[in-house]
């Protein structure tokens, strides 16, 4: 069955990642097929989320209108490949902030759900980190991990917690597995 709402991680997912963070436009990357991926998904009548942990608006790293602008530079890409993004939230807090919003807080998946009118058990959760897993049960929605970002990390150093998982090369891997090709 397809789910009605896929809510992607942002960094890791759709864009590459960086520990360094991502904090220009520039430096905002897509993954290969990634974007054709979302496009898909919004071909098959699937709304398209994405909840993103933005720590480095605290950190100082960037501001909140250079995040606008990466997210303006995401949703050109994505119109230019005929996708879109139906809602994105994200968390300018640190991680010490005691916010309800940061993953593994399921703040933002709630309200993307919310927001969309969907029933938890038409969505599921796509992300990288053992955060994103955490988020997506602790919002009582289904999750799956992709091996690009950190995702290859989290599967190593999380192999037992994860062991339930299902693990896809890419989002656009994904995608494919639904009979969605890319």
């Amino acid at each position: 069955m397809l789910p009605k709402l896929v809510i992607l991680d942002r960094d890791g997912v759709i864009n590459e990642d960086s520990d360094q963070y991502i904090k220009s436009p520039a430096e905002w990357i897509p993954i290969p097929a990634s974007l054709e991926a979302i496009a898909k998904l919004n071909t098959a009548g699937i709304l398209v989320g994405v909840a993103t942990n933005q720590s480095g608006i605290a950190r100082g790293y960037y501001d909140e209108q250079t995040l606008a602008d990466m997210h303006k530079k995401m949703q050109t890409l994505l119109a230019s490949r005929g996708g879109h993004i139906d809602s994105i939230r994200y968390c300018s807090h640190g991680p010490d902030n005691s916010c309800e919003c940061r993953k593994p807080k399921a703040g933002m998946l709630l309200d993307i759900i919310q927001h969309l009118g969907m029933a938890k058990s038409e969505c599921i959760f796509i992300g990288d980190t053992l955060s994103d897993s955490q988020a997506a049960n602790n919002a009582a929605i289904d999750f799956a991990l992709v091996k690009t970002g950190k995702g290859k990390r989290t599967l190593r150093n999380n192999p037992n917690f994860l062991q339930n998982t299902p693990v896809f090369q890419s989002l656009a891997d994904y995608v494919e597995q639904l009979g969605l090709s890319v």
